[in-house]
């Protein structure tokens, strides 16, 4: 396959999803649901603790209630151990919805007694300052990978071709976020460092064998591109399987909180084989060639 005349049709798939993104954020937000889906974590919330003094499902009893009186489909609702009480947490409501959530909840189970034992508001777990502190680490992180694959490589535009690949991988996952409205809390920050650090991986991994096969092979960049990805081709689709495999059952098997950290990271890992082979590689192609055109125009 030659990897570098299909460049375009990469590009384009990738500019697709990323345009998709934006869109949908634009949409979220002229719906007045918010740009992303943030987390209580991140936004605060109210916290509510009822004693139902009965046997109920959370699924069918609880949770229907709070996605339609407190409008919040991805409140936390977890059981007191030997009770029949329940602790929600949700985003941040006013007094009037938590009323006619807490009478519909004792008109459906036929309470007349008060049946609040807590309610309350509380701030975001997640400040600005750690918000921030995120952004600063992926940004730094970002920039010291430029400059370590540069001085590895003795190339400035292996390390700006990694980099633009790491941006693709982090907007991928974002538009994982925005179009499956999958809450942003703390698992978000890790799930993105994750990612980050295992798709440099696999992109260095193409870029060394690219190094080696230009002092063997040599030849036009574009043959040694597809050589090299051609050789690196098996060894990525095995370290992506068996990753995916351990992410899988993560998926399956693991709570709330977990799934919402495991999917990200499947789209997370598909998307960094995918940019390792089909976007690092062609963006260096191209800063090459603009190198050549702007040293034969000076």
């Amino acid at each position: 396959m030659n990897y570098i005349r299909s460049k375009k049709i990469f590009f384009a798939i990738s500019l697709i999803l990323i345009l998709i993104c934006f869109t949908m954020m634009g949409i979220n937000y002229v719906r007045g649901k918010g740009i992303l889906n943030y987390d209580i974590e991140f936004s605060g919330g109210s916290i509510l603790q009822l004693d139902i003094k009965k046997e109920f499902s959370v699924p069918d009893d609880i949770l229907p209630l709070v996605i339609e009186y407190l409008g919040d489909d991805s409140a936390v609702i977890q059981l007191v151990p030997n009770t029949h009480q329940v602790l929600i947490t949700t985003k941040t409501t006013n007094a009037k919805l938590r009323t006619e959530f807490v009478d519909q909840v004792k008109h459906k189970f036929d309470l007349t007694e008060n049946i609040i034992l807590l309610e309350d508001s509380y701030s975001p777990t997640i400040s600005k300052e750690i918000q921030a502190n995120a952004m600063y680490a992926i940004i730094l992180g970002s920039f010291l990978m430029l400059i370590y694959i540069w001085i590895r490589f003795n190339d400035f535009k292996f390390g700006a071709a990694a980099v633009i690949a790491l941006i693709h991988d982090v907007l991928i996952m974002l538009f994982v976020y925005v179009v499956f409205r999958i809450p942003i809390n703390n698992s978000f920050i890790a799930a993105i460092l994750t990612i980050i650090g295992y798709s440099i991986n696999d992109t260095i991994i193409v870029f060394d064998r690219i190094r080696e096969n230009k002092k063997v092979i040599g030849g036009s960049d574009e043959n040694i591109i597809n050589v090299s990805i051609s050789q690196t081709l098996t060894r990525s689709i095995n370290t992506s399987i068996t990753t995916l495999i351990m992410v899988s059952c993560l998926y399956i098997f693991g709570t709330a909180s977990v799934k919402e950290f495991a999917f990200p990271l499947v789209i997370g890992v598909l998307s960094g084989t995918y940019s390792s082979i089909f976007i690092a590689s062609p963006v260096w192609f191209e800063l090459r060639k603009f190198a050549r055109k702007r040293a034969t125009t000076t």
